[in-house]
């Protein structure tokens, strides 16, 4: 239902915006720097090829490997504890304001001549927070009583995670800050389509690797099985 309802939105808005929004020629740019597919992507080589975004592709494709796995994996953690998917869930719902206003503070300090000043300051607190994260899963089993979780429980992950929103939207919000500041104007949509599309890439291959390598790296103790280790998805089983 819920689905349904804003496909329909997204129906209805999309379709008014294309019968009734007009191009204001006035502003269209003179020069057209592509014609079609070939020409774009041609395009996007040569760009790929120049030294400063090579060097800043490598950049952001490795910046998130530090908090992949806290990213990735606490939520999964703490559910495989005994918190309740849909405690969870309704954590998320207090986000949603903070979500929205964040972006409107943070752009006012990444508005000025070097945006990425606020992606480097962030990192070390997302980074610390990577820890947290870990301290917290570490910690769930050890409150967790008959009747489910306590309070204060709660009100220690809804800050955790409101402290890691800031971090995630400061980082966030600077990179794409600063790929539409050095994005040429004249393919603006095709030079920002490219830095955004390797840098979400860059976040999202290490949640995957850190992902695969869970059970890999997770240490397991058989109860009742002697000479077991569980190590591996069959022997858990057996």
């Amino acid at each position: 239902d819920f689905l349904f309802f804003w496909g329909a939105v997204f129906l209805i808005t999309t379709t008014l915006v294309a019968l009734l929004k007009k191009e204001n020629k006035e502003l269209t740019p003179t020069k057209e720097e592509t014609k079609g597919i070939t020409d774009t992507y041609r395009l996007l080589f040569s760009i790929i090829k120049m030294p400063a975004v090579l060097t800043f592709c490598l950049l952001i494709l490795t910046a998130k490997v530090g908090f992949s796995a806290a990213d990735a994996v606490t939520g999964l953690k703490l559910v495989e504890e005994g918190v309740p998917k849909e405690h969870l869930a309704l954590l998320a719902v207090p986000m949603v304001p903070l979500q929205i206003i964040l972006p409107l503070i943070i752009s006012k300090y990444t508005a000025g001549p070097q945006p990425l000043n606020t992606f480097y300051k962030a990192m070390p607190f997302r980074l610390l927070l990577g820890l947290e994260f870990a301290f917290l899963v570490w910690w769930t089993p050890k409150v967790k009583h008959e009747g489910g979780f306590p309070v204060y429980y709660y009100v220690v992950v809804l800050l955790s995670y409101a402290l890691h929103q800031i971090t995630l939207y400061s980082m966030y919000v600077a990179i794409m800050a600063f790929n539409a500041k050095v994005s040429d104007p004249l393919i603006g949509g095709t030079y920002m389509t490219l830095l955004n599309t390797v840098s979400n890439l860059g976040g999202n291959w290490p949640s995957t690797v850190a992902l695969w390598l869970v059970d890999p790296l997770t240490v397991k103790e058989c109860a009742g099985a002697q000479q077991q280790t569980c190590a591996t998805t069959v022997a858990a089983e057996v």
